[in-house]
């Protein structure tokens, strides 16, 4: 008699680009990151728009380990509040930028023709002037916000992906793949979805995941500029706004600028190492390296 073989189970195999000291660097700080943006009202730290005129530039100390501003209020707790406006809104200017220059791109390199002329000199429209200089100018047309200073990165930064996105389309649309499908009988909208954006989304997720850290970049130099977060609500752009001009107080602006050089490296290591995961070329140099 004999036994019967059970069929055995596939080990879960982590990508080795995802086992990298950089890629693994990466995802704990920005996952400290995400959970302090969760749980930073269970923490149980001071009110960070909480002020004591006694307690104003309190050097670092066992009460205020991050010390206290011009209002006495706790940089440590406005620092770990500060997350919470720029994480979620740096994901949904990301969001926004892939979305809109994706699917301009992808028109406009499909289609051709006056369609992609119009598209693309909007966007070299836009490229024409300094990024920041023109979301500067959006930004205080619209009246100093978050919101309006996302609305203003927003109309600055889809050009990026809708060329990234155009000539992937336009190296795409020739392939055999989906001049079988023209001929099929589907249709250039049903096309582009169906047999041209799988095979493009790879290269703009990596585009979108490196873009992370610029954006929080932008975001915090438009509230250094006053242009961004609104007093009292704490972000790390006007904190350290505040405290460039305490050169005396000098954790006012340390460890606000500390948080946004973790976020924006961990971001940057996370988008390299998915670079290398979803490249063959890169992949295939990284596994080699490994071996």
């Amino acid at each position: 008699m004999t036994a019967v073989q059970l069929p055995r189970r596939r080990a879960l195999r982590v990508p080795v680009a995802w086992r990298r000291p950089a890629a693994i660097a990466g995802s704990v700080v920005l996952l400290a990151w995400v959970l302090v943006a969760l749980l930073d009202p269970l923490l149980g730290l001071q009110d960070p728009l909480q002020q004591s005129v006694g307690d104003a530039f309190r050097a670092p100390s066992a009460a205020h380990p991050f010390g206290t501003d011009a209002l006495g209020r706790d940089v440590l707790s406005r620092t770990l509040w500060g997350v919470r406006s720029s994480l979620p809104l740096a994901v949904a200017l990301v969001a926004g930028s892939l979305v809109v220059g994706s699917v301009l791109g992808a028109v406009a390199g499909y289609l051709g023709g006056a369609v992609d002329e119009v598209i693309m000199r909007i966007a070299d429209l836009v490229f024409a002037f300094p990024t920041i200089i023109l979301a500067m100018v959006v930004a205080a047309a619209l009246g100093p916000s978050l919101l309006n200073a996302v609305v203003a990165l927003l109309v600055v930064s889809w050009p990026n992906y809708a060329r990234v996105m155009r000539s992937l389309v336009l190296g795409a649309r020739g392939q055999e793949y989906v001049v079988a499908g023209r001929l099929l009988g589907a249709g250039p909208f049903t096309s582009l979805r169906r047999d041209v954006l799988p095979n493009v989304s790879a290269p703009m997720l990596v585009l979108a995941m490196l873009d992370f850290g610029n954006q929080i970049l932008l975001l915090a130099g438009l509230s250094f500029l006053g242009l961004g977060a609104v007093p009292p609500t704490p972000e790390w752009g006007s904190m350290v706004a505040d405290g460039v001009t305490q050169f005396s107080s000098w954790w006012l602006a340390t460890f606000p600028g500390l948080a946004i050089f973790s976020v924006v490296v961990a971001f940057n290591l996370i988008g390299d190492s998915l670079r290398d995961a979803l490249d063959p070329r890169t992949a295939g140099a990284v596994q080699g390296s490994s071996i």
